[in-house]
């Protein structure tokens, strides 16, 4: 091969093998080039018979373009050439023109003042056209450079309607080539979310119905159900219930197990589009189907998506909130009682009754789980700015993420008992005198949620006690035998195993899970949140025959979203979860354990710090003792977890934090868990032992946790000197370098973050500090004068002529201005102002640990 103009051409190119070796020629050929333009150069190449030079050609487009920039017909004579380059014969010139037209496009954007329109006149037309080559890789190059296009939002609106929609819809018609269909119609379900609704809407969806229902192409129906939910978010509801359904019903049926698995993964998103009553009435029997489908692949992929399906049922008044993103990325809290809920065939609240016009703050409303299954309305006196589509509202992203913090309905639901407890004599009669008889009477329905709301707190006796109450008027209203037939024929239960046990053996009974039949076991399972027969699939992912039947990893994906699932049951149906919970906890595969490990902290910030003491701690002690894989996922979120806990359980694992060292980021934000004297007595030494650590990094994670230590127990004087005595003790005085850097350090920190006040750190640090100025270390000496100089003298309180460590100070930094290490000298005599903490640590303790 020679070089021909810079560019390599082939010996065919050649009359005679004589022309190959004349060296001098091929120089003749160089200079030529070298004195065309850049459009001769082009010119030249374009018409090459070599196609390797017509690659060449394509691939430096960009740098011609660039060097003619300052010349707008130039420019457009650069484009005018890509058109010739567009119809070139050979496949691999095409693919390597479509590889740079977003290069090209992104410069044309830049530069578009002088190349006006350059973009959508020139480069779309050959991208749009490519769309339907015959040339797999020059079709696959250019659907790719199209969804660059859209993603840069380098394609005006216009162009999209009028030149790539129609070319996509008319490529996926009936007799169009199967392969051609199938990635038009790839690109159109991607194409979807970034044109939004009204292109979707008008353009797409039509072809998209018709194209679930191809009986020749599988490949098709395929890429329209791996594709069904984002459509279904970008049309919304009402485009989603009255034309896509029937297809996506159709799609789950359909005779290729591919096409229903791929229905199953995408089932959460559609979900999402639709009303909770549609989820309930059509979609929940759909999805078992799916779970019992013959296909292993398809029940798998069912499985998968249980929890997550499970959680587009989540109303805001089952968990007393729902998430709103904030401006900054911050989630925020929207209690129930700022949105008006559904009245329909809902009985009122105990204590209050409303009008249309009022809110309902009643405690009972947070938690009533009589709602749960009614689509929630917005209030007339919701500003719109809280007003979120329900689809939105129930989407994966408020629901697969890391919780906000806790809003504990626990008090409510204790005052709300209290209250019934104390109106309890008027559940039977309503003659009791003028206060008596205004109160509402309750009746079974409303007793059993009382009751069930009371359930997970029962081992407090004052719970115990209001459940008994309740439970005897419940028992009160089974005396009307026509109201009992009625009971029993609506198929209500009771759900609450103290309830059932002492309507059977009375109230002296004692309770015990050997008591408990296997029918009162299973009813103790129910809870109308979601239909009982989706609650019952997901239970049964820990059965061991699914894992033989379905999928080996069935137990880790049930572990994986059982947040979710228990965030949209809420805590008053935790007892829905809780034999669940525990055997995914002793499961034998360590990656389950992991699972629950790591999202144990948001459990208990769902469940409250009751059942959190009572059913996750003595799971959260023994993932402490797990295999390390399993004890990370503890620990990595030993704050968020032990924040939620009294200080009393807290206070038992400060015994246990020195085994911890691998949560040493974290020991920072325990702090403030913990008292004073508590952080003085067992955080103290660990931080002490950490600043020692044989790794840099660990050194100086542990400097600022001493530094805030000090903030800590800066409020008492008596721990504060003794702490501060022993780190001169420790640090300061040892006969190791290292040790006296880190004093220097965290005398630095101290006074940048002012962990105490100025007067403060004179009166224990300050001397101990400047004493460092003889050092033999000149590392140490350095950072010393970075600390004067940078921390010390940037104070007014330190530059004062009457403050008395004034001259100690200025006669310390003259002594390291005349140091005989040129380093102490400069930084003793120049303020670094770019030079701060933690570049301190990255050039000193980098360079000389």
């Amino acid at each position: 091969m020679l070089q021909e103009g810079g560019l390599l051409f082939g010996v065919d190119d050649y009359s005679s093998e004589s022309d190959i070796i004349i060296i001098p020629s091929a120089l003749d050929f160089v200079s030529q080039d070298e004195m065309l333009t850049p459009l001769g150069r082009l010119d030249k190449y374009v018409a090459s018979e070599n196609i390797f030079n017509r690659q060449m050609v394509a691939r430096s487009l960009l740098d011609t373009l660039k060097a003619v920039n300052e010349d707008e017909q130039d420019c457009i004579t650069v484009l005018e050439r890509v058109g010739r380059l567009a119809d070139d014969s050979e496949p691999t010139v095409r693919a390597e023109l479509m590889e740079q037209v977003p290069h090209i496009a992104i410069f044309c954007q830049e530069n578009r003042p002088s190349i006006p329109f350059a973009f959508s006149k020139y480069l779309l037309p050959i991208v749009v056209r490519y769309l339907a080559d015959q040339n797999n890789q020059v079709r696959k190059t250019s659907q790719a450079a199209l969804l660059v296009l859209l993603e840069q939002e380098l394609i005006e609106r216009g162009d999209i309607e009028t030149l790539v929609c129609p070319v996509l819809v008319d490529l996926t018609a009936p007799d169009s080539n199967d392969d051609v269909k199938t990635e038009a119609m790839a690109i159109i379900c991607k194409m979807a979310p970034m044109v939004g609704k009204d292109i979707t809407e008008r353009l797409f969806l039509p072809r998209f119905c018709e194209m679930c229902c191809d009986c020749r192409m599988f490949h098709v129906r395929k890429v329209c159900a791996a594709n069904f939910g984002d459509i279904c978010s970008v049309v919304g509801g009402d485009a989603t219930e009255e034309l896509l359904l029937p297809r996506f019903f159709q799609l789950c049926s359909d005779n290729v197990w591919g096409v229903r698995k791929a229905c199953a993964e995408c089932f959460m998103t559609v979900s999402s589009s639709t009303s909770q009553e549609v989820r309930r009435t059509k979609l929940s029997s759909l999805f078992i189907s799916l779970i019992s489908d013959p296909s292993r692949w398809v029940r798998q992929a069912a499985f998968q998506s249980l929890g997550q399906f499970i959680s587009t049922f989540a109303s805001p008044n089952s968990v007393g909130q729902y998430f709103r993103e904030g401006e900054v990325g911050e989630c925020y809290c929207v209690h129930p009682q700022n949105r008006c809920r559904d009245t329909e065939n809902e009985p009122q609240p105990p204590e209050k009754h409303t009008t249309s016009n009022e809110k309902d703050d009643s405690p009972a409303d947070i938690s009533e789980p009589s709602s749960l299954s009614e689509p929630v309305e917005e209030s007339p006196s919701v500003s719109p700015q809280d007003s979120i589509p329900e689809q939105e509202l129930y989407n994966s992203f408020h629901f697969w993420r890391m919780p906000i913090a806790e809003m504990d309905l626990d008090i409510e639901l204790l005052q709300h008992g209290e209250s019934c407890q104390q109106e309890s004599p008027s559940y039977g009669s309503s003659s009791h005198g003028k206060t008596k008889a205004s109160a509402p009477v309750l009746d079974r329905k409303q007793l059993e949620e009382l009751i069930e709301n009371l359930e997970p707190h029962i081992d407090d006796p004052d719970v115990k006690a209001q459940v008994e109450v309740l439970t005897a008027a419940l028992r009160a209203t089974t005396m009307d035998s026509h109201l009992e037939d009625a009971f029993l024929e609506k198929g209500y239960r009771v759900v609450i195993r103290t309830s059932t046990m002492q309507m059977s053996h009375g109230d002296d009974s004692e309770l015990s899970d050997s008591s408990f039949s296997p029918e009162d076991e299973k009813k103790s399972k129910h809870q109308d949140v979601i239909p009982q027969a989706l609650l019952d699939q997901y239970l049964s992912m820990t059965d061991p025959s699914r894992a033989q039947t379905v999928d080996m990893e069935i137990a880790k994906h049930c572990a994986y979203s059982l947040p979710g699932v228990a965030m949209t049951l809420g805590r008053q149906n935790w007892h829905c979860l809780r034999d669940t919970y525990e055997t995914l906890a002793s499961d034998m595969q360590w990656k389950v354990r992991r699972t629950l490990a790591f999202s144990i902290h948001e459990l208990a910030l769902i469940l409250g710090d009751q059942l959190t003491a009572a059913d996750l701690v003595p799971i959260f002690n023994s993932f402490l003792k797990d295999l390390d894989e399993v004890r990370v996922g503890v620990l990595k979120h030993l704050y968020d977890f032990l924040k939620l806990l009294h200080q009393e359980t807290r206070r038992k694992y400060l015994y246990q934090l020195q085994e911890f060292l691998v949560i040493r980021l974290q020991l920072v934000l325990l702090l403030e868990l913990y008292s004073g004297q508590d952080v003085y007595d067992y955080l103290r030494p660990l931080s002490f032992s950490l600043c020692t650590d044989r790794v840099s990094s660990v050194r100086w994670t542990s400097y600022k946790l001493v530094s805030e230590i000090i903030r800590k127990v800066a409020s008492c004087q008596v721990l504060l000197a003794d702490f501060l005595s022993e780190l001169v003790e420790k640090f300061c005085h040892s006969h190791k370098w290292s040790g006296r850097q880190a004093f220097t350090f965290v005398c630095q920190l101290v006074i940048e973050d002012d962990c105490v006040s100025l007067e403060q750190f004179s009166e224990h640090l300050l001397a101990p500090l400047l004493q460092l100025a003889s050092d033999p270390v000149a590392n140490v000496r350095v950072l010393l004068a970075k600390t004067i100089r940078q921390s010390l003298m940037e104070r007014e309180y330190f530059l004062h002529s009457a403050n008395s460590h004034q001259e100690a100070l200025e006669q310390t930094l003259v002594a390291l201005q005349m140091d005989l290490d040129k380093d102490v000298k400069y930084f003793a005599s120049v303020h670094p102002g770019s030079t701060r903490i933690s570049e301190d640590a990255m050039s000193t303790t980098s360079s000389t640990y």
